[in-house]
């Protein structure tokens, strides 16, 4: 399914979109692509895959921990890319890399097995939108929606060509700092939301401390998508029920 065809479903129904990420590998490869089967199952509306990464300057401690037992795992690039393709996943998949395993990967051949894999979207952190042309022309030409990310320190004339670049949603980052579970919504957050707002009629899809049911009831008519991550991969590390959970968090964006 494509991304934007599901906000429209999504927005046909008065509900927020529940994006739901985790690292691909944790706690282990197979068990990984299972719970992205349960997400799916429980109700996440798109399901974000983090490729693990050595470095990844934007996560908190919980990803980064993730990441670093994902690669201690031997877990790689084509590894996860094969292991999508043999599970059956209805809603939108969305990969979210930091770009040097990309390259590493090449680009033209990340396009291709991630079409054949069933990715709908993608998302890197670490890519300037002033570099992306050659990124912008493969993601078009495999049908797979670029990403890019905006924050509270983005210009507005920079917003405009990051919005105007990207494909499938915004991803609006909801503070300046890393990952991680936070108590309540950051200050100045809709303000925010409003000015990306005025430079788009995209869906907007916000992230960075979400984690509870009560914090995605105050997004309502202010996003289009909430994306959960730390708080997921913390209850999986942790063996809480993350079934539970998910359906909690669904039942919030309606």
């Amino acid at each position: 399914m494509k991304i934007q065809e599901q906000f429209d479903q999504l927005k046909s129904k008065h509900e927020m979109a529940l994006i739901v990420y985790h690292t691909a590998g944790f706690p282990t490869l197979d068990a990984s692509m299972a719970h992205i089967q349960l997400f799916e199952q429980n109700g996440a509306d798109f399901i974000e895959i983090g490729i693990p990464f050595s470095d990844p300057i934007a996560d908190g401690p919980t990803i980064q921990h993730a990441s670093h037992v994902a690669l201690q795992n031997g877990v790689t690039l084509k590894k996860i890319i094969t292991s999508v393709a043999q599970i059956n996943i209805r809603v939108p998949l969305v990969m979210m890399s930091y770009l040097n395993p990309l390259l590493a990967y090449g680009s033209e051949s990340l396009f291709r097995d991630m079409s054949r894999a069933g990715f709908s979207g993608i998302i890197v952190p670490d890519l300037p939108v002033e570099e992306s042309e050659e990124w912008v022309a493969l993601s078009k030409s495999y049908g797979i929606d670029l990403i890019f990310l905006v924050t509270p320190t983005t210009s507005d004339q920079r917003i405009r060509l990051i919005t105007d670049r990207s494909e499938g949603f915004i991803y609006c980052v909801s503070l300046t700092g890393i990952t991680g579970v936070r108590n309540g919504l950051p200050p100045g957050l809709f303000d925010f939301t409003r000015r990306v707002k005025k430079a788009t009629d995209k869906p907007l899809a916000v992230g960075f401390g979400f984690s509870t049911p009560e914090q995605i009831r105050m997004l309502q008519y202010q996003a289009d998508g909430v994306i959960v991550g730390s708080r997921i991969v913390d209850a999986i590390d942790k063996k809480e029920d993350v079934t539970g959970l998910i359906r909690r968090l669904k039942s919030a964006t309606k």
